[in-house]
């Protein structure tokens, strides 16, 4: 799981469908980025970025990469 993409976006206030909706994508493809399951294109990650105001990278960490770090189970 994006762990620090989840956040950013419950921090906004925003829904799944919201953030999808921004993107121009389906909220099926939205989860699916959410939860690490797809990559996306570079053009969903820079407009993460700017919707969220944190880098890409920050954005695109996961639980595997920083154990612990993640949202509460």
């Amino acid at each position: 799981m994006r762990a620090i993409l989840k956040k950013a976006r419950q921090d906004a206030g925003l829904t799944q469908a919201q953030v999808a909706e921004h993107l121009g994508i389906h909220e099926r493809y939205y989860k699916a980025l959410e939860s690490g399951e797809r990559l996306g294109g570079i053009e969903y990650w820079d407009k993460l970025e700017d919707l969220f105001n944190i880098h890409q990278r920050k954005l695109r960490e996961n639980e595997a990469t920083h154990p612990g770090q993640g949202a509460s189970r």
